[in-house]
């Protein structure tokens, strides 16, 4: 069973620098530092999936009928 595989990116340049230094001050390596971000940016992404959202069944309320985005956008800044 393969547990890493080897990969190139292509990055920039001053990104490089500036995680090889982050790297450094950290005591870690290049590796660690990339793929603990990169976890990091995928869990979040997955926690953010996973977030009930309010959905409504694409009618307005009556209120709002009839009125310009406009209006409505005065309405909920008031």
């Amino acid at each position: 069973m393969v547990t890493h595989m080897k990969t190139t990116i292509d990055i920039a340049d001053d990104l490089l620098l500036r995680a090889k230094d982050a790297a450094r001050e950290r005591n870690t390596t290049l590796r660690s530092l990339i793929e603990r971000g990169l976890a990091e940016v995928l869990d979040k992404k997955a926690e953010a999936a996973s977030i009930d959202l309010p959905t409504f069944d694409g009618k307005l309320n009556p209120e709002f009928e009839g009125k310009s985005w406009d209006e409505i956008r005065d309405v909920i800044y008031e």
